[in-house]
């Protein structure tokens, strides 16, 4: 089975950042920006069936979002997956900047990337909260992992 985490294409959690702004910054309205977020989505690494289950699921997403970390040689990586397309691709975004770092350098990556970057504003607050949760999620699995 391929492995379901995401490697991360950056070497940081900023210059994750810099490039999806880069990216993003490429389109002229947010029907485009959308689509890039789902292809981003569709890209992600196969989610194992079985943790599509309640112990896997980030509260607080209109959506079904099921996420998992796993330490190794003490970077946190991360796998998730959605039922949406555009979620999805949310979770892509987050794990991007996210999987694959130490967890001291999620902790000191605050999400409020997600506000510079206008995506809480071009999402309904129903998604807006849910991709909130998902980054809470990740920086409580970081903190665990950091104690």
């Amino acid at each position: 089975m391929p492995d379901p985490f995401l490697q991360p294409e950056e070497p940081t959690a900023a210059e994750a950042i810099a490039a999806i702004a880069d990216e993003l910054g490429v389109f002229d309205d947010w029907m485009d920006r959308y689509q890039f977020i789902i292809e981003l989505g569709r890209k992600l690494p196969p989610f194992p069936e079985e943790w599509a289950n309640d112990d896997h699921r980030v509260p607080g997403c209109q959506s079904r979002v099921w996420m998992e970390a796993q330490l190794r040689d003490g970077q946190l990586f991360l796998a998730g997956a959605s039922d949406a397309a555009i979620v999805s691709g949310l979770v892509a975004l987050l794990l991007r900047v996210y999987s694959g770092r130490s967890p001291s350098e999620i902790l000191a990556t605050d999400p409020v990337f997600l506000k510079e970057l206008g995506l809480l504003e071009a999402l309904s607050t129903n998604r807006g909260n849910g991709i909130a949760a998902m980054a809470r999620k990740i920086r409580e699995r970081a903190a665990l992992q950091a104690a």
